[in-house]
């Protein structure tokens, strides 16, 4: 191998050092120690082994193929992070007559040439089955570390060209990463909101504020780029085939180029806004679906990104492109928070979900949950993670039904860096489709079984709605959730990620009467 190309057995000797310790500054440091010796070109394919995702995309082979195409291991290293970019490039290149021999031919021959070790890795990232949880996070930390940057400016170029790997790349290549900004058409994270238990704590929290419906439907990010219209998930999944609707409405906002955050929901023939799960089976159903569309702030208009700007700016500029597809709300000042109670009302008869109270001086911060935005709802929910799924009796027997739930321990309090700590269980709100529907999906992603229960691998997003948090002594977290119910999963178009779940800080810190 070439002296200065990184050694794929470098690469896989630091993953298994960042998975067998809990200390996230210990996995930034290793991380951080690889890649400070890797050439920038190499950058996008080491991030894309490391965090199991290739920049060649999904490469179509599986652990039936891997088994049936299984090679004696080499018993020396010898493969660079060059050599797999290579062998990735063909599988995800070969089509057409003569494909299946060549794809077998490149996939032998990768294969032939690594380490136990090394197979055991490349197999877990062609089949989709790398665990990083977290490992993002740590990985934006660690490219700051290896080339002596801010983190938040590594943050902000990550997170708007919607590439890492890339922005990796520009840091070891010394470019100013200050530079990068939102572009349309390279769809970023969205912003995310706090909660609170009331309109007057969620004004105190944010100062003078845009006080705006929140409504029970589907996120939506909508660029249009020279006239096209494209529109992505809040997991930035392109969707734009199924929401014509949307698409259209956007296709007749003047000016040129935009970016757009808003919210697409069903309404019934009265104007009234329809149940959740309405809004997500007319994603399915192709030509005339009946969505509507609202939007609620503008990430690029006018030939220039707006992310900087206050949202009292932003709003101006919305209203000039969106018009009355303007989130409906009104402009609250900190010191009579009363009128947010007063929009709360109106949202609640409307049929929607609450309210989003949105501090006026504040950017907009992709991928950041803070105190900027706080939404407020008459119940309290969580996005929170299953760790296990109990098997079922009585009516339920024969299905999976009772759910462990857990929060997100980011700094490891109860365990290793970006772990779980479990909250409760609930086999509330669970309907007959739902639970046919955990039943055929859990074992897919079994880690092991103890007696009646199903341990699962935590990647499974569950909204529950609980009328409180107390504390308890019998969960680690020192929190408890008061009849908890399921209100969604977030999967499919609505897909929520781990990462983005309620922390047991954010649980903890909200126990009504403490």
């Amino acid at each position: 191998m070439a002296d200065d190309a990184l050694a794929l057995a470098d690469l896989v000797r630091a993953a298994a050092e960042v998975a067998a310790t809990g200390s996230r500054t210990a996995k930034t440091r290793v991380l951080a120690e690889l890649l400070a010796g890797l050439r920038p070109a190499e950058a996008p394919t080491a991030v894309g082994l490391l965090l199991g995702r290739p920049i060649q995309g999904k490469l179509g082979i599986g652990w039936r193929t891997l088994r049936d195409q299984r090679s004696d291991a080499a018993a020396t290293p010898s493969l660079t992070v060059d050599d797999v970019d290579i062998a990735f490039g063909g599988l995800s290149t070969s089509h057409g007559p003569g494909s299946a021999v060549r794809r077998t031919e490149i996939l032998r021959a990768l294969m032939g040439r690594a380490t136990t070790h090394e197979q055991d890795y490349l197999g877990r990232v062609m089949t989709g089955e790398m665990r990083t949880g977290a490992l993002e996070g740590v990985l934006v930390d660690a490219v700051a570390l290896a080339t002596h940057r801010d983190k938040t400016v590594v943050r902000r170029a990550a997170m708007l060209s919607g590439d890492l790997g890339a922005t990796a790349r520009a840091a070891l290549a010394d470019e100013d990463l200050s530079l990068v900004d939102l572009t349309p058409g390279v769809p970023v994270q969205p912003m995310l909101a706090g909660t609170a238990s009331s309109p007057a704590d969620a004004v105190a929290t944010t100062g003078a504020a845009s006080v705006e419906y929140k409504l029970d439907g589907a996120r939506l990010q909508v660029h249009r780029i020279d006239g096209r219209v494209r529109a992505y998930t809040r997991s930035l999944a392109d969707i734009t085939d199924r929401v014509p609707d949307v698409v259209d409405v956007v296709d007749d906002f003047p000016g040129g180029d935009l970016v757009l955050d808003g919210e697409t929901l069903a309404l019934d023939e009265s104007g009234a806004a329809r149940p959740f799960q309405d809004t997500m089976s007319s994603f399915g159903r192709g030509g005339d679906q009946g969505l509507t569309v609202w939007f609620f702030d503008v990430l690029y208009a006018d030939g220039r990104s707006w992310i900087d700007e206050p949202l009292a700016v932003r709003r101006n500029a919305l209203r000039a492109v969106a018009g009355h597809h303007m989130i409906p709300g009104r402009l609250v000042d900190a010191a009579a928070p009363d009128r947010a109670h007063d929009v709360l009302d109106e949202a609640l008869a409307a049929g929607h979900e609450g309210i989003v109270v949105k501090a006026l001086d504040a950017p907009y911060a992709a991928g950041r949950r803070g105190s900027h935005w706080v939404k407020v709802k008459p119940v309290y929910t969580y996005d929170l993670v299953v760790l296990a799924v109990e098997q079922g009796s009585g009516r339920r027997a024969g299905w999976l039904s009772n759910i462990h739930l857990g929060a997100r321990d980011p700094d490891g309090e109860y365990g290793p860096d970006g772990g779980f700590v479990m909250v409760g269980k609930t086999f509330k709100g669970l309907t007959d489709e739902t639970l046919r529907w955990q039943t055929e999906y859990f074992p897919t992603i079994a880690e092991r079984r103890d007696g009646h229960v199903l341990h699962v691998r935590p990647e499974t997003v569950v909204e529950i709605a609980v009328d409180g948090v107390q504390r308890s002594t019998r969960y680690p977290g020192g929190a408890a959730l008061r009849f908890a119910r399921v209100k969604r999963y977030r999967i499919g178009v609505d897909a929520k990620p781990v990462e983005d779940a309620d922390t047991i800080a954010s649980i903890r810190d909200r126990r009504p009467g403490d």
